[in-house]
């Protein structure tokens, strides 16, 4: 059967006997992953072989829990990550894949499922689970018999990692998976590098279409580039400051691109979009044409389309020939790698300065920033969340990566937080509150040498607090900073316009009691702590950090304080 003393090499160079558990825990492991995130019972057999291995297993609270993990750490690492639940557990996999789908996370998800001749007969926790998983994976296979294994979960990391990345999942025989965990049979492991990273490929776009993007740039008197998800996905960063400092191109981004370029980097032009910076939709505003780079052309980087002007030409460059032309007709499509597509422009695109568009583009940013300044040096309490992001970007550790929640903690943490070194990250969630604390955890899975920051609200904290637990028990000492309004702040407008002209509570449909998270942290034998003055954070974030624990530090803030409204350019009506 199995023997653990043979070492990995030994283990390639001709197939073995072993049981499905052993094969699914050295594919694993020849991936180079080294955390598994898991809600129990699930291939138990499995579980118990990586432990030979020297994987990782972090047993979580629930099954979205620890699909966040694996998505905080698929994105921090840019290497595929795996979770797994069993039968009944496989309906909260799905919905928290959503998540991973919307931000391209190469998650492969493992569940259990009853064997063929329970199926069709009220077996125990069985339904289909096949539509659960359509519309959140790009690829969702059965795995009936163990001989199965060596094809279908290789070809799970090839379906997650080639194209735009995204995830997959795999159906085992067992309502645990046991069936499959248990049974024997005869296989060699193959490492498999090329698919253990993102992007498997860089595929380069072809020369007709290289040659008509440079000719229109060229010719632009005001371009623009806009980064997203998937140039980080592409580890494009040191290649788009390469190209814009050759070519004096300003950038502006995604929330899922805020760290492409640090925050004082001349072509930085700030984060686009809904949860944005004026000035940077201002610049796309002015531009005559945009280079939408690794970035999708939804409604929340456009401001529901209001940007760019009808009349701006429209480049895109993205791994996925799907998304050229989505939502832009007439848009110059360059299929290819972010990283690959950049460096093929770069070596054909003529020098053109453009100093006025670059007065123009500075006067932009420095005027945003003389406005922003003043609410992020208030001194008002409670605290103002524009000054909470000013003291987080004065003491984040210049190798630290930021995790924010989606909601106002993207929204004030995308816009306000200054990045200020390449070697900084951030990632946010791509729409599901809730989702930053239990993928910080998987993000300091990822980086176990660099320092993690969660940024949440009170809202968001409460969706995974169990987590905590997990935390301190495996040593996940990620410090969470709750943006603690005792509310959903930000319905806030939409419920005052609900509410014009009427009477009524209100604050039943948005608001909380206030909670201190601080002494629920101290309760899980974590380091809390609450802030109530701006004066006070800066000694709370360093207790934090130096309390060898997983942290909360509880921030009073506003409960009026309202993110601002979007830029759009004047109606032309």
């Amino acid at each position: 059967m199995n023997n653990p003393k043979l070492s990995q090499a030994e283990s390639i160079k001709e197939p073995r006997r072993m049981t499905g558990g052993r094969f699914i825990a050295e594919t694993i492991k020849a991936q180079r992953i080294s955390h598994v995130f898991f809600m129990d019972a699930v291939l138990r057999r499995a579980l118990t072989e990586m432990e030979d291995l020297g994987i990782k297993r972090i047993l979580g609270h629930s099954e979205k829990g620890i699909a966040y993990m694996a998505d905080g750490y698929a994105r921090a690492s840019r290497r595929p990550a795996v979770c797994m639940a069993q039968s009944v557990g496989a309906a909260n996999l799905a919905a928290a894949l959503q998540e991973s789908w919307f931000a391209y996370s190469p998650i492969v998800a493992l569940t259990g499922r009853h064997a063929a001749p329970y199926q069709y007969r009220n077996a125990y926790q069985e339904l289909p689970h096949q539509p659960l998983y359509a519309s959140v994976t790009k690829f969702s296979g059965r795995v009936d018999e163990v001989t199965q294994l060596p094809h279908l979960l290789r070809q799970a990391f090839r379906e997650a990692t080639t194209g735009a990345s995204r995830p997959v999942h795999l159906d085992i025989a067992g309502y645990t998976g046991d069936i499959v965990g248990a049974a024997e049979l005869t296989a060699a492991i193959f490492p498999e590098e090329t698919f253990a990273r993102v992007p498997a490929f860089r595929p380069s776009p072809d020369p007709e279409s290289v040659g008509r993007a440079v000719t229109a740039i060229a010719s632009s008197e005001c371009p623009v580039i806009l980064a997203g998800a998937g140039l980080m996905m592409s580890g494009a960063e040191a290649t788009l400051m390469a190209f814009v400092e050759q070519h004096g191109i300003p950038v502006v981004m995604s929330l899922d691109a805020k760290h492409a370029l640090p925050e004082f980097h001349p072509q930085n032009g700030g984060v686009a979009g809904t949860y944005s910076r004026s000035c940077a939709n201002k610049i796309l505003h002015d531009a005559d044409l945009v280079m939408f780079i690794g970035s999708d052309t939804g409604d929340m980087i456009t401001n529901h389309w209001k940007l760019p002007r009808p009349e701006a030409q429209i480049i895109q460059i993205d791994i996925d020939p799907a998304e050229l032309g989505r939502n832009f007709p007439s848009a110059i499509g360059l299929h290819g790698d972010p990283k690959a597509s950049l460096e093929r422009l770069a070596s054909e695109l003529p020098f053109r300065p453009r100093k006025a568009w670059e007065r123009k583009v500075a006067a932009y940013v420095a005027a945003w920033r003389e406005e922003a300044e003043l609410e992020r040096s208030s001194d008002a309490t409670p605290m103002r969340p524009e000054r909470l992001c000013r003291e987080i970007s004065d003491w984040l550790p210049k190798n630290a990566m930021l995790v924010a929640d989606t909601g106002y903690a993207s929204h004030w943490s995308g816009t306000l937080v200054y990045l200020t070194d390449p070697a900084q990250g951030y990632l946010r969630a791509a729409g599901s509150l809730g989702w930053a604390f239990p993928a910080s955890l998987g993000v300091q899975c990822a980086l176990p040498d660099r320092p993690v920051v969660c940024l949440t609200g009170d809202g968001g904290f409460m969706y995974h607090l169990p987590e905590l637990e997990t935390a301190r028990r495996h040593g996940l000492n990620v410090i969470t900073i709750v943006n603690n309004n005792h509310c959903l702040g930000q319905g806030r407008r939409n419920i005052d316009i609900a509410y014009e002209g009427r009477g009524g509570n209100k604050e039943e449909i948005f608001a909380y009691r206030d909670t201190d998270f601080a002494q629920v942290a101290r309760d899980f034998d974590c380091f809390g702590v609450r802030v109530e003055k701006p004066a006070d954070l800066a000694k709370a974030f360093d207790d934090a950090r130096r309390s060898g624990k997983p942290a909360v530090i509880d921030v009073v803030t506003e409960f009026e304080a309202l993110a601002p409204l979007p830029w759009a350019a004047p109606s032309r009506a």
